[in-house]
């Protein structure tokens, strides 16, 4: 009486333990969606995908790996500079994973070019390249998923910060050597020395208050730029819009600027500077009035022409900042 109520709750259990065909599938599936992933990342660190490679497998399910994915437009006749540029640091971050002993299959890196998947730029309803954007292993997409390049750059460290953030894969990122800068700097010094050496019974030079006053004001229209600024973000050069095909070399945004803005601004600002150095010469050189009249004027409309423009550019920046060109 006994075993025979016991035999078939047991039997219910063993059924009920079994895993089902379908979660064998899925399991299989899976499996075989990982392996071919790593087969491909052995191959080479981005995983180029097309339209049927990208639905089957970063959209369609079971996945329990992220997906970084570059959307590009890398061939020739789409003449984006940004995309090649974007495209080089790409390719070091994933490296650096590619090639790190903590290497897994927790994520993978992939990039869509327009010309082999304008399908999945029309899936995706994109309109722009280069774009990033990271597909999680669970549930859907967020909005911090899509990686801000205008705001962040695309220098390799800031996009490891946010696939840091976003898969908690945390890559160090190791750049290949480059000698030129080495180089340059050796070149430099070997001229400077060069030209002591050649001067060296007379260098009063190096005691010349103008040099220095115009080395030091090279260095501080540098840095007042914003170089320093695109050599940690990384920024674009400027920014094509591929619809109408404009090319914008002033960001609108007070968060992010483009390289292009950077030269315009150390230009702007050299021409002010150039102003009061006239306006200062004719105030006290010992030139005749009339020479010093016509460096006055010289200095006024620089001052006032190159300062009214950069009034432009920060209310470009700062939108409701009321004053612009010539002070209107």
């Amino acid at each position: 009486m006994f075993s025979s109520f016991v035999f078939p709750l047991l039997l219910l259990f063993s059924f009920y333990d079994m895993p089902s065909d379908a979660q064998k599938k899925k399991e299989t599936l899976l499996s075989e969606k990982v392996g071919q992933m790593m087969e491909w990342a052995s191959k080479r660190s981005i995983i180029k995908l097309n339209g049927d490679k990208f639905r089957r497998f970063v959209k369609a399910p079971p996945r329990n790996y992220s997906v970084v994915i570059m959307f590009t437009a890398l061939q020739p006749q789409r003449q984006c500079g940004v995309c090649r540029q974007a495209d080089e640091e790409f390719h070091i971050l994933a490296n650096s994973w590619r090639y790190s002993s903590a290497f897994t299959n927790k994520v993978f890196f992939a990039s869509v070019d327009f010309d082999e998947g304008s399908d999945v730029f029309q899936m995706l309803s994109m309109n722009s390249a280069p774009t990033f954007l990271h597909f999680p292993a669970k549930g859907k997409q967020r909005k911090t998923d899509n990686y801000e390049l205008q705001v962040r750059g695309f220098a390799a460290e800031q996009l490891a910060r946010w696939v840091a953030d976003r898969t908690d894969v945390h890559i160090r990122v190791i750049r290949p050597p480059n000698y030129a800068g080495p180089l340059l700097l050796g070149f430099l010094l070997a001229v400077i020395g060069g030209l002591a050496y050649l001067r060296r019974h007379n260098l009063e030079f190096l005691f010349n208050k103008n040099v220095w006053a115009f080395s030091a004001l090279c260095f501080v229209l540098i840095m007042t730029s914003g170089q320093m600024w695109n050599h940690i973000r990384g920024p674009p050069y400027a920014h094509k819009n591929p619809n109408t095909g404009q090319v914008s070399y002033i960001h609108g945004s007070s968060q992010a600027q483009f390289v292009a803005e950077t030269h315009i601004v150390l230009l702007f600002n050299g021409a002010v500077t150039m102003g009061m150095v006239l306006l200062c010469e004719a105030a006290t050189s010992d030139m005749d009035i009339g020479k010093r009249k016509i460096l006055c004027v010289a200095g006024i409309g620089l001052v006032m022409l190159f300062f009214s423009w950069l009034l432009s550019i920060f209310r470009a920046k700062y939108h409701g900042y009321p004053y612009s060109f010539l002070m209107s």
